[in-house]
């Protein structure tokens, strides 16, 4: 008796059937090629080289562009708030930012609530580099997501911020 291939249910390839267990480096099946963190590793790290590439055409870098965007977006916007969310040092933070002060980019002032704060807004000339740089960005935006539809880019944002939580927790 002869049987249909096309009947019978396929399996998922190895790597598919047990992604999670073989992304977890102590599963007898580990490879580093499954792991999730060493794929976002290389992604981060393609970005930021192609990044670092770009914005060098603009005369600036990635640590000056985080601060730069979120200066502009949630101005006025705490230094220790921009270091958290530019994932920097608070160090280097301060160090930028005064950078970008100096330059005429970002206004600094006293926290309204709390003077030991201080609170970070862009300036007109910021305003201004800002949409250099977003354009920038947007080129090198538009290359990685090229062939990724917009529900695929929706479901990734959701599964960082997932394992982002789920690393900031102490349980």
């Amino acid at each position: 008796m002869s049987t249909n291939p096309a009947r019978l249910p396929r399996a998922l390839p190895a790597s598919r059937a047990n992604a999670k267990e073989r992304g977890d480096p102590a599963a007898p099946g580990f490879r580093i090629e499954d792991s999730p963190f060493f794929q976002m590793n290389r992604t981060a790290g393609s970005y930021a080289f192609a990044m670092e590439q770009a914005l060098r055409a603009v005369d600036t870098d990635i640590p000056r562009w985080r601060v730069l965007m979120l200066a502009h977006e949630r101005g006025p916007v705490s230094v220790g708030q921009i270091a958290e969310n530019a994932v920097l040092k608070l160090s280097t933070a301060t160090k930028v930012i005064q950078r970008l002060r100096d330059e005429g980019l970002l206004v600094l002032r006293r926290g309204r609530s709390d003077g030991r704060v201080t609170d970070v807004r862009t300036t007109a000339a910021g305003d201004a580099a800002v949409a250099i740089i977003r354009q920038v960005a947007s080129t090198l935006y538009r290359r990685a997501f090229r062939d990724i539809d917009a529900n695929d880019i929706q479901q990734l944002i959701r599964i960082l911020s997932r394992i982002e939580k789920n690393l900031r927790s102490t349980a």
